[in-house]
């Protein structure tokens, strides 16, 4: 230990002799140890880091499995409730099982009306997270009945803004849907359920509470299933038992369950989704960088490591081992890398806010991200790695040194053809690995790019969507709030600027909104299972209007398609080819399956939309008049807000505040859900490409200023130790065009060979980007050329310099010093 402290001493002496050398290698490593540290604590928290509840690993999602004829493509599905029962019932592997579904409630009596997302959940929903409440209790099974389940727990969070942190909160009444719920208890915020953004935040929970009517549907699938594990089992022995069960239950429900499985997926696991192929690309391109800002400080301390040769021949010749000369020259690399993994936690700080606030809708756990203990011991860590690859390779060339040779040289300057050797092949490997970085970015950028062109079947420019929060007990019948709706749309559409207005139960590109079977009229009769699924959306007049989306046959849905009228549908392009692929399906007729007592007429196809986004194909899709969807027999009416989708002559988003009055003065009690312009649908849609776009692009601009930096350098210092070569070339009568050619030429050939290995090297990893582009390939021969040539120019660029250089050599002046 002594003698490491006299090394860091020494080499802490000796970095202050140079501080333009410290200065450059500490920021250089800086940038590297940085970008690393801030990716790290993203993966670390949502790959790595164990979700908050106790044993996690037992956790699950349970999903259905659809039937591939009717959902083709579809590998997973929401549950309903008469299936989940029954898997509840009949399984041996889980200690719990509970449902959970999605609501809004209107929370009146505290101040102004607001929409507060919620959680209506199984009474056993916390035992199973093993959550404990900072107040109060859980849930109990008779919360979970009907007319007792008017009790609730509030988040932390929730009752700290809302509430005051009123430590009497427990056993008060909260006003929600303009009915009392009593407040059992307070959940700590870092129970709360693994959500995928802040909005996504469930402020409350309430108990289900289902009906014998709601317990008894099997062809309703709107809820998701969370699991725990009994101790010892596996999720493949937890799969098999669920196999086990859905097989029973086909054959038991041929009607409702034919074709239909289970999934069964750590919770962890399904929450971080496609996120994670991402995060590793971009994992992977931090470490290039960090590479290559390696190999950038190794050419600076080889550089200056050589200009100590005779020192350490001197220090070899008094009786210093190799090992010694080894470690005092990795000593000074490690410090640089210590002092500069210090700054590089400054700028990884910085980052992470940049990542959190600009990924928080993208990201999982994204509030939890922060430079934790974790992630600063691994900053640690890849600071004293960094120092040791930075010097490993400069201390063993010099620890080779012929001791009498670099005594015989005194202080002229040595041809040291092995060192140019070794920069040469550290200018590769940093060009080499920059390539492979600026091709995965320009893909990225070129995919980006193309889906910002595709066609999503609307008109986005001018049209904004405001949701109105409809509590599921605002109205008594659908007749009340269509008639709401309709006075709504009727004065919007006299608003100044107004130049359409529509409304519809699901917007584009989110990938939500229901679906159900349809049987086809002059069709044999199938089962539900058999029968095929398509996505259903509720319009009323005008939105096809509203969002430009084109009348390919037929006719709109219009004022005349009321609740006596005969029933009529719209359906898109997708599903007419899928269901009448060589027949015409205007004038055909339909039954949707859960509204079956209307017989429906095809009255007009409609242009594709992309409802799953913009890199998805457009689903066959059903438009139905909402004045025309009576509620089905088996469940009680419940009311549920729509989009109110506006068009207007211009600057749309200055017409939220005129809608929101007018929703107001239709029902002054209710709170408006969501707002949002179309052009920002969009680019919500596309934010997690445009997000690992950002970071990947940042991140190659960073390798290839470093390459440049590591061409200059090399270049800058082999001119400088051959200033007597040049002066005697230029004696002998060379031409500033041979000075010139001589410097270039040396700095492109590492070059050239760093872009061929670099390519080679981008198409071996080309196919970790498939599943992150859209309409380009990974092998894209625009993308390779491009980006190749532009490296190219870098390099011609950062050649330039020092060759200009050589050309000011004089060559009488030069001779004389020499």
């Amino acid at each position: 230990m002594s003698n490491l402290l006299q090394d860091l001493r020494f080499a802490g002496r000796l970095i202050r002799k140079s501080p333009g050398f410290a200065f450059a290698a500490i920021l250089v490593l800086a940038l590297g140890i940085g970008a690393n540290t801030a990716i790290f604590s993203v993966v670390d928290t949502v790959l790595l880091k164990p979700l908050a509840f106790p044993q996690p690993e037992q956790l699950v999602h349970i999903w259905h499995t659809p039937p591939q004829s009717s959902f083709p493509g579809m590998t997973r599905f929401s549950v309903s409730p008469a299936n989940f029962l029954d898997w509840q019932a009949q399984n041996d592997v889980f200690q719990g099982v509970s449902l959970v579904g999605g609501a809004n409630y209107n929370l009146t009596g505290a101040g102004e009306p607001r929409s507060v997302v919620a959680r209506r959940v199984s009474y056993n929903f916390f035992s199973i997270l093993q959550a404990q409440p900072i107040l109060g209790r859980t849930f109990n099974p008779d919360d979970d009945q009907p007319g007792h389940n008017y009790v609730a727990i509030l988040s932390e969070n929730f009752w700290r803004s809302q509430f005051n942190s009123d430590p009497g909160i427990v056993g008060k009444d909260i006003t929600l849907d303009g009915a009392a719920y009593k407040v059992i208890g307070v959940m700590p915020s870092k129970y709360q359920y693994p959500i995928t953004s802040p909005d996504d935040a469930p402020r409350l929970w309430t108990p289900l509470g289902l009906t014998p009517q709601e317990r008894a549907v099997r062809g309703n699938h709107n809820y998701l299933v969370i699991g725990r594990l009994r101790p010892g089992v596996t999720v493949k022995q937890a799969q098999a038992e669920m196999d086990t069960i859905s097989h029973r239950l086909e054959q038991q429900y041929p009607g409702d369950d034919k074709g239909w499985g289970a999934l069964v997926v750590p919770m962890n696991e399904d929450l971080v989704g496609e996120v994670r192929t991402a995060l590793l690309v971009l994992f992977g391109a931090v470490a290039f960088v960090l590479l290559i800002a390696c190999a950038n400080v190794a050419n600076l301390v080889l550089a200056r490591t050589i200009s100590r040769q005779r020192e350490i021949a001197i220090r070899t010749a008094l009786g210093a081992t190799r090992a010694r000369v080894l470690r005092q020259i990795i000593a000074e690399t490690v410090l640089l890398s210590l002092v500069g993994g210090l700054l590089g936690i400054g700028l990884a700080y910085a980052s992470v806010r940049f990542i959190v606030s600009a990924a928080a809708d993208q990201l999982p756990r994204a509030s939890e991200i922060s430079l934790s203990v974790p992630v600063l011991v691994f900053a640690f860590c890849v600071s004293v790695v960094a120092g040791i690859l930075a010097g490993l390779l400069p201390a063993l060339r010099m620890s080779k040194t012929n001791v009498n040779d670099a005594l015989k040289q005194g202080t002229r300057a040595s041809s040291d053809v092995a060192g140019s050797r070794t920069r040469g092949v550290l200018v590769v490997s940093e060009v080499a690995l920059s390539l492979m970085l600026l091709i995965g970015a320009g893909l990225m950028i070129r995919s980006l790019w193309i889906l910002h062109r595709v066609d999503p079947g609307f008109d986005p420019h001018n049209v904004v969507a405001v949701m109105p929060s409809i509590a599921r007990k605002t109205f008594q019948t659908p007749t009340q709030e269509i008639a709401f709706y309709n006075e709504v749309l009727s004065r919007v559409r006299s608003l100044p600027g107004v130049q359409a207005a529509g409304s519809i139960d699901d917007l584009p590109l989110g990938g939500n909104g229901s679906s159900q079977p349809v049987q086809l009229e002059g069709r044999p009769v199938q089962q539900m299972a058999d029968q095929p699924e398509v996505s259903v959306r509720g319009i009323m007049p005008g939105y096809f209007k509203t969002m430009h989306i084109p009348l390919i046959r037929g006719r709109e849905l219009g004022e005349q398609d009321v609740a006596s009228a005969p029933g009529a549908v719209v359906i898109s392009v997708a599903m007419a080819k899928r269901l009448w692929p060589n027949e015409d399906p205007i004038g055909k007729h339909l039954t949707m399956f859960f509204f079956p007592n209307r017989n429906r007429e095809v009255v007009g196809i409609v242009g594709d939309v992309k409802d799953d986004g913009l890199n998805s194909a457009p689903r066959a899709t059903l438009y139905v008049p909402f004045a025309q969807l009576e509620q089905p027999p088996t469940q009680p009416f419940r009311s549920f807000p729509i989009w109110i989708v506006v068009r207007a002559s211009s600057n749309a988003a200055g017409l939220i505040p005129a809608i929101t009055t007018v929703i107001h003065q239709v029902n002054p009690e209710l709170p408006v859900l969501g707002s949002s312009t179309l052009d920002e649908v969009i680019g919500t849609s596309l934010s997690q490409q445009r997000f690992s776009t950002l970071l990947l692009g940042i991140f190659a601009g960073l390798a290839l200023f470093l390459a440049a930096i590591g061409i200059y350098s090399v270049l800058a210092y082999s001119v400088r130790r051959r200033v007597r070569e040049i002066g005697i070339r230029m004696a002998l009568g060379a031409q500033i065009k041979d000075v010139l050619q001589l410097v270039v030429l040396e700095g492109m050939k590492p070059t050239v060979l760093g872009l061929v290995i670099g390519v080679v090297g981008a198409l071996a990893l080309g196919r970790l980007l498939s599943s992150m582009i859209y309409g380009v390939k990974s092998t894209d021969l625009l993308t390779f050329i491009s980006v190749s040539v532009g490296l190219l120019c870098v390099g011609l660029l950062a050649s330039i310099i020092p060759a200009y250089r050589a050309t000011r050599v004089e060559p009488v002046k030069t001779l004389r010093d020499e």
